[in-house]
């Protein structure tokens, strides 16, 4: 692992890459402020508004996804984070809302990352509450390195096979095809798709510290299975390329192997993609394919009808590689998946040139503007009492912040301490906005003006959990009929908050998380229509969260008999506001 590089500052890199992209590809254009590549309009056509728009993205670190795969034929906008870390929802809703063309809908593709994942999905619920804009979201999970019984409900990890899944997509969007064909289509290929990796060795991200117990670093081992952020895989051996390359394709192909079996290729025509993960020479990395593309043959009968070598998904500079095979089926919408991937490209980081004219167009047309920002929430006609509704409100604010202590001191014993002062600050926030702005009486208005305070002061997981609930709250809420906005109504919208919830986190009730609270409370509300019964029912979930073992957040990585001792601290932090709402 070789920690040194010639730009040390991981910010500056990053924009640097970035800007770099707009210097190759004249097709592209940056939003430097939010981190985000996009096609530029065009000036003399309205090509681009007959089609899909496709957006992806993640952290950096793995160029050229995503931002080199911007072009027409490919992606519309990449947004990236900083590297191996998400962006936030802030830029992807840029993207979604203001950097792409959205006459024929959005199309948001994203790795299985728990944060881009959340990410990603608070800022397709957003654009889907302030209406008008269809997106749908679709997430890749195709690694098999980690099995079932370890991934657990996270599911696998993204790799590189998810370029494939771009391809695909992108191409049939070029052809004009609906939003509802594109969608199913990409989650066809994703379905089809597996990929395992190897790695000698871990990376060094500029600007940390080396890990001095990095053991691999210090071996002779190959990590395989290893993801692109150095997470480990299956398992570390000392295997010559034969006999790594037969295990990993074992992972892959073992219908027998029940921890790993995916995908079944038993198609006539499969795909090959062999990925450079950074580090690995252009002359080693045609063995390693000549060694894959052999073992196919002799030991699975497998000729690919298509074989992709070269850097396409990277982890910095990863001394590894990845095997993806796609298993091309049937698409059911009249165009074959190899004829997609066939199709032209121009972007910096599928194999087809940037064309002549292209370069001699000189187009410098850029996108400015945010229209989604800032935009006013009509009235819904759905009534509250403001005075009653700001009373309950803050009596169940002033709750949470007075919980604090005891939230604290419950996630000091099984996390990292931050979640009662997450809360206390969530909550304080909202309290100077509605003191500020008073409640109109209008449910989605006065819902809505919320989100962005729970946006712009809650972070990490939970922040981001709440987030997309309110989001789809408004949204929710919006779909009811004018009237008063009784407590069924509310239960009705809160249901159907849970059911979008649930798209972007695997967490449900038992697995010790804040969902232990609010199912209860949403479900007791929709059968009895009473706050007070409802908020008993999520303080005793809350409650019984003490000795359940967890399943999701950081709780699952400490160590030691503190959640025998402690309920969940955002469960309970919840129950305290729903406390708060029923007086009690």
């Amino acid at each position: 692992m070789s920690s040194k590089h010639f730009i040390n500052d991981p910010t500056h890199l990053v924009s640097q890459a970035l800007h770099a992209l707009t210097l190759t590809n004249p097709n592209v254009a940056l939003d430097a402020a939010h981190k985000i590549i996009y096609r530029r309009p065009s000036p003399s056509s309205s090509d681009q508004q007959q089609q899909v728009s496709i957006i992806s993205g993640g952290g950096s670190g793995h160029e050229p996804s995503f931002a080199g795969m911007v072009g027409p034929g490919m992606l519309s906008a990449a947004v990236a984070g900083t590297i191996f870390a998400s962006p936030s929802a802030e830029q992807v809703r840029r993207a979604i809302t203001s950097r792409v063309d959205r006459g024929r809908g959005v199309l948001v593709v994203v790795m299985n990352y728990t944060g881009d994942v959340l990410n990603f999905g608070m800022a397709v619920e957003k654009a889907r509450a302030a209406g008008g804009v269809p997106v749908e979201m679709v997430v890749v999970g195709d690694d098999v390195g980690v099995g079932r019984a370890k991934a657990g409900k996270v599911g696998r990890r993204g790799i590189a096979g998810t370029v494939l899944v771009l391809k695909v997509a992108g191409a049939l969007a070029a052809l004009g095809r609906p939003l509802d064909e594109v969608a199913a289509v990409a989650r066809l290929a994703a379905d089809n798709t597996v990929s395992v990796g190897a790695s000698l060795e871990h990376v060094h991200v500029p600007g940390r510290g080396v890990d001095a117990d990095d053991k691999l670093r210090d071996s002779d081992d190959v990590e395989i299975g290893m993801g692109i952020h150095n997470e480990p895989g299956s398992g570390r051996a000392k295997k010559d390329l034969p006999a790594l390359v037969a295990t990993m394709l074992a992972q892959l192909l073992d219908q027998g192997d029940a921890d790993r079996a995916f995908v079944n290729v038993t198609s006539n025509e499969v795909v090959l993609l062999v990925n450079n993960l950074g580090g690995v020479s252009v002359l080693e990395l045609g063995g390693i394919t000549a060694e894959v593309v052999a073992q196919l043959a002799d030991k699975y009968g497998i000729r690919p009808v298509r074989i992709l070598s070269g850097t396409f998904m990277t982890s910095l500079n990863g001394l590894g590689f990845s095997v993806s095979l796609l298993n091309v089926v049937n698409t059911g919408v009249g165009v074959n998946m190899v004829d997609l991937l066939d199709a032209p490209s121009e972007v910096a980081g599928w194999a087809a040139p940037v064309r002549k004219e292209t370069w001699e167009a000189r187009n410098t047309a850029t996108r400015d503007a945010d229209d989604g920002a800032g935009q006013e929430v009509q009235p819904s006609g759905l009534k509250t009492d403001a005075a009653a509704a700001t009373t309950v409100l803050t009596r169940a604010l002033e709750s949470v912040i007075a919980a604090e202590p005891e939230v604290t001191r419950y996630d000091t014993v099984v996390g990292d301490g931050d979640c009662g002062i997450g809360l206390k600050r969530g909550a304080q926030a909202i309290l100077k906005h509605i003191k500020d702005k008073p409640l109109t009486g209008d449910a989605v208005v006065d819902v809505a003006s919320i989100v962005p305070v729970v946006e712009n002061t809650m972070d990490g997981t939970s922040g981001a959990l709440y987030a997309i609930f309110l989001n789809a709250l408004v949204h929710a809420l919006r779909t009811a009929s004018a009237g008063d906005a009784s407590p069924q109504v509310w239960a009705a919208a809160l249901k159907q908050s849970c059911d979008a919830l649930s798209r972007y986190t695997p967490a449900r009730p038992g697995d010790r998380t804040l969902v232990d609270a609010l199912y209860p409370f949403v479900e007791v509300l929709g059968q009895t229509g009473d706050v007070r019964e409802a908020a008993s029912a999520a303080r005793k979930a809350a409650d019984e969260t003490k000795g359940m073992q967890a399943s999701l957040g950081r709780t699952v990585y400490v160590g030691g008999s503190g959640y025998e001792e402690v309920p969940d601290p955002g469960a309970w932090g919840l129950s305290c506001f729903f406390q708060g709402l029923a007086g009690q």
